[in-house]
């Protein structure tokens, strides 16, 4: 690994100056006035009424979104190992819808509204008692806002997202319109100084939260990904924010808020992987990274196993377009 700071091309800063990659482009697949329709249904009426009005909201994606719609019965025959049913797509795109309307209560602090069950809590009081800060390495599965009431609940728990803020500014907006006193901590990523920032942010105690099941199809090779079996075929995946936490010599949590229908939710920590002690060797600071990226992969595609209609890639994610 390089000494020099920052690394830039770790996080893929260097290849995100002009143009921006698919999914990162990508609209949100909504609008404003549907957004707050629906925010005010759930503020005004409950989460019971809110939840028929989701019917509806996802037949009307189910018959307009193709690409989304053919993306979900890709993954869906290679999540299920069968060809998924009409049912099956329903039940993907409802999962999605279930997990955005929760988050209204879950930013609001309506923790009675729902049943969660969470593992891992020990890892967690420890890594805060440390003081040093962590990567929480996640995937688009089940429900982020899910881990941050977890996080509400515990006494000096900061958690930063690094991501790209654009593409999720609507529902932000929204979410923040419902629950003025939440604040969603964002460090953009793809912008001069986002790997410093991550470094202040951990070192101040704070966590910082990734999503890693998404790689940068405008320069994979810059960015970093890598090429592992998934679900019976090879997909790539990022190493970027494993090769960053082992710079900075933090442990990293892998983090899950799974969606189990109705009100329950099921949010887990684990320890993916420790990059706490220092490493002389090159060759052995490769493999614990390319150990790492392999555990990540797998539990990934355990979850997807146990819990198919929780992850919510509705786009090209094995290139097939």
């Amino acid at each position: 690994m390089t000494s020099v700071w920052p690394p830039r091309d770790v996080l893929g800063e260097t290849s995100l100056g002009t143009s921006a990659p698919d999914w990162t482009a990508a609209p949100e697949r909504s609008n404003r006035f549907a957004l707050r329709l629906m925010a005010w249904i759930a503020v005004r009426l409950g989460r019971r009424a809110a939840r028929l009005v989701l019917h509806p909201i996802t037949l009307y994606f189910l018959a307009f979104s193709p690409a989304q719609r053919r993306h979900s019965a890709r993954y869906l025959a290679r999540a299920l190992g069968r060809a998924p049913t009409l049912a099956d797509r329903y039940r993907h795109f409802h999962a999605f819808a279930s997990t955005v309307l929760d988050r209204i209560y879950f930013v609001r602090g309506e923790m009675h509204e729902f049943d969660l069950r969470v593992t891992g809590t020990d890892l967690m009081d420890a890594t805060l008692a440390e003081g040093r800060g962590a990567f929480m390495l996640g995937a688009h599965i089940g429900s982020f806002e899910a881990l941050h009431a977890v996080g509400e609940s515990r006494p000096g728990m900061r958690v930063a997202m690094v991501m790209y803020p654009d593409n999720a500014r609507l529902i932000h907006g929204v979410l923040q319109s419902v629950a003025p006193q939440f604040k969603l901590s964002i460090i953009p990523i793809g912008r001069p100084g986002s790997t410093l920032a991550i470094r202040d942010w951990l070192d101040g105690g704070g966590l910082a939260g990734l999503l890693g099941d998404r790689f940068l199809p405008s320069d994979p090779a810059r960015a970093g990904s890598v090429a592992l079996p998934f679900l019976g075929t090879t997909a790539r995946f990022s190493d970027g924010p494993l090769r960053l936490a082992q710079l900075l010599r933090r442990r990293v949590i892998f983090m899950v808020g799974l969606y189990r229908g109705g009100r329950r939710y099921d949010v887990r920590f684990e320890e993916l992987a420790d990059f706490r002690a220092r490493v002389d060797d090159a060759g052995e600071r490769e493999r614990l990274v390319q150990q790492a990226l392999a555990a990540y992969v797998a539990r990934l595609e355990a979850l997807v196993h146990e819990a198919p209609y929780n992850w919510f890639n509705f786009h090209d994610f094995w290139s097939e377009g």
